[in-house]
């Protein structure tokens, strides 16, 4: 695994965004502290939705691959390298309708991958991509975090324990963007960042 921190926007605003304004400052933070390169990742500007030569290419043996396949998997390979390159994940999400936008659902339908960042085992699936560090930034229009609510912060954290990343921090962008000032907001951040 390298060192380097994956930043991943799935707000469709892009001005003014809280999850944009606050995991960009999270991720300057984990710069300062970490002294990592960071991969930028904007789902914002779309991602195909998995189908039928979708499935059929990623569950032929990959010594199997017609030139087709290796086509078609090759934004999902992508995608899984970014995520095995990176030592720290910030996922900025806002809540849509309940629930995460579409299209980080469709990076998550891209990145969980049976052999590749999850297989199953006799005790039940075990993910791959163990000994890294998530954080969370979810803003919503309404919907309390964690609330009963809320089927967007439960679901990322099964996610990531999926694919085997259980040091997981949630980040409420709601709360730290109002804070009292700028530096009020910097030293938040930087305490997060320090100590999870």
């Amino acid at each position: 695994m390298n060192h380097k921190i994956l930043h991943i926007n799935s707000s469709g605003r892009v001005e003014g965004s809280v999850t944009r304004d606050i995991s960009a400052q999270l991720v300057s933070q984990l710069q300062q502290q970490t002294g990592y390169d960071t991969m930028k990742l904007d789902l914002a500007e779309g991602l195909p939705f998995v189908d039928e030569q979708w499935i059929g290419a990623n569950f032929t043996d990959p010594e199997q691959r017609s030139d087709r396949q290796k086509a078609k998997l090759a934004l999902s390979d992508s995608l899984v390298s970014d995520l095995q390159e990176a030592s720290h994940i910030v996922i900025a999400a806002p809540i849509y309708n309940f629930s995460v936008p579409a299209v980080l659902k469709a990076w998550i339908d891209m990145v969980a991958r049976a052999r590749v960042t999850f297989r199953y085992t006799e005790n039940g699936p075990e993910g791959l991509l163990k000994g890294k560090k998530a954080y969370l930034v979810v803003a919503s229009g309404g919907v309390p975090l964690e609330s009963e609510f809320d089927y967007a912060t439960p679901y990322l954290k099964q996610v990531m324990g999926f694919l085997g990343i259980d040091d997981v921090t949630l980040i409420n962008a709601n709360e730290l963007g109002q804070a009292a000032n700028e530096a009020d907001l910097t030293q938040q951040l930087a305490s997060i960042a320090e100590n999870s």
